[in-house]
């Protein structure tokens, strides 16, 4: 899916053309003033063991059947093959009898669907003060790259959201989304200059237009444009590829009748369609925009507000992707900070109370913070039951059925602000990042333990889906 990999550079004119295809430190919000593998199948007759076998997967050296015993039959007394067609021929099928024909047992066509491409664990952490976004390797804790996601870097970036190449997309508060390229055997050599010219580590940032791992820009001129998430896209069973991956994004001009959902082409930056959300409430003082996005199953956005009840109740909205009609559900007393779904299929919003709805029955359940003084902070479930929020200087574990803390990580360090970004990555480590500092965490949650620090961040301001894990965890390969 990387045929398409010219640099795009969207200007606002041609949002006109495409129209149906808060500041800069977020200061206001919250009273701050921050700146804020291994290989599942294998082909028939290829070699799976020290001699040239038959490719039957079980590992030993003979031409057997595949299920393991070493003899010829396929285990269960019957003249059946073993193949999974269930048809008794003697044909060379798989022998894993899951009827895919891949040899792995999983019932899956394709094998390693739910795997980021090429494999590196990375998280992705905007750096707001400075205009750019730094790429880390999750199991190193090295920065690998630092790129400019706007022009005149001073778009103030927040939101990362990171899809199932690892690449990431970038939502400036100021207006306009950036795409980077997480491999670099993706970029597209633009210059002329042999080999690809991008950054390698958080002290290289080339200049503007320069990083040949920048996919594209999409300038969109409006002063409120926060929510950023990748869908998963739609498996392609017959090339294995995941196709139709692309971004949802929202902007509003704060006031009014000015909210627009959009979702924007992941291989151009090109707007595929606008969702206009006139009716969208005013749930604080002069805003009437979105907070904070994340996607479903079905590749739906869901998008929050922050705060509520100063005038109006805030809204949870779905977009779905489907026709890009909306459905509008009033939150409970105030929205929240952080928002995420998770693999129940819940909705979570994460603020100064932990609120979960249900989609099926359309109802909210609702946990205060002890200490509900501030609506800290970012959220996302680990795909095992358990949904790690911010709470000031901790990080909580909530069970997703009870709605019980059953785990508090004790995160913050002397100097840091509150844990603002919250993520959970793909060995199951939980990482907090405190608002608008410069430093990131990787804790152990089974021992609430720090087991590295990135350090040299600027205005770090992230708390979306950052790692990848929860676009991955809600819809499996």
């Amino acid at each position: 899916m990387n045929s398409a990999r010219l640099l795009t550079i969207m200007g606002s004119a041609s949002l006109l053309v495409a129209g149906c295809g808060g500041s800069a430190s977020d200061a206001g919000e919250d009273g701050s003033s921050g700146v804020a593998l291994e290989t599942a199948g294998e082909t028939v007759g290829a070699e799976s063991n020290e001699e040239t076998g038959s490719g039957d997967g079980d590992g030993d050296p003979d031409s057997g059947d595949g299920d393991g015993d070493g003899d010829p039959g396929d285990g269960d007394g019957d003249s059946g093959d073993g193949d999974g067609d269930g048809d008794g021929d003697g044909d060379s099928g798989d022998g894993d009898g899951d009827g895919d024909g891949d040899g792995d047992g999983d019932g899956d066509i394709c094998p390693g669907g739910n795997e980021l491409a090429p494999g590196e664990k990375l998280i992705w952490i905007a750096n707001s003060g400075e205009g750019t976004v730094s790429k880390i390797n999750t199991e190193t804790g090295v920065e690998l790259g630092r790129y400019v996601v706007r022009s005149d870097s001073a778009g103030s970036p927040s939101r990362t959201s990171v899809n199932r190449a690892g690449d990431v997309a970038t939502a400036n508060r100021l207006g306009g989304v950036a795409k980077i390229y997480a491999n670099a055997d993706d970029c597209l050599d633009t210059n002329g200059t042999p080999g690809i010219q991008t950054s390698q580590d958080g002290g290289d940032i080339l200049p503007w237009g320069q990083d040949e791992c920048l996919a594209w820009f999409t300038d969109l001129p409006h002063s409120d444009n926060r929510p950023i998430a990748w869908t998963n896209g739609v498996l392609n069973e017959q090339t294995c590829e995941w196709e139709d991956v692309n971004v949802w994004t929202a902007w509003s001009d704060w006031s009014p009748g000015t909210a627009v959902v959009a979702l924007l082409d992941g291989q151009t930056g090109e707007i595929i369609e606008q969702v206009p959300i006139p009716d969208l409430p005013q749930p604080w003082p002069n805003w009437h925009g979105f907070y904070g996005a994340a996607v479903d199953a079905d590749n739906n956005v869901w998008l929050s507000q922050l705060q509520g009840q100063d005038p109006s109740p805030s809204w949870l909205v779905r977009v779905n992707y489907d026709d890009f009609s909306y459905d509008a559900f009033e939150v409970p007393e105030e929205g929240g900070y952080g928002m995420t779904v998770t693999s129940e299929g819940y909705v979570w919003l994460c603020g100064r109370s932990t609120r979960r709805f249900d989609p099926d029955s359309e109802e909210w359940t609702s946990v205060p913070l002890l200490d509900g003084s501030v609506h800290t902070g970012g959220c996302m479930g680990d795909g095992n039951g358990i949904l790690y929020r911010g709470a000031y200087s901790q990080i909580l574990g909530v069970d997703t059925e009870t709605m019980e803390v059953v785990r508090t990580l004790d995160v913050g360090q002397d100097g840091d602000d509150l844990i603002w970004g919250v993520a959970v990555d793909f060995d199951g480590f939980v990482w907090g990042v405190p608002r608008n500092g410069s430093r990131a965490y990787k804790v152990d949650p089974d021992n609430n333990m720090i087991v590295n620090t990135v350090t040299g961040l600027v205005s770090a301001y992230t708390y979306s889906d950052m790692t990848g894990f929860a676009l991955l965890n809600i819809e499996p390969g």
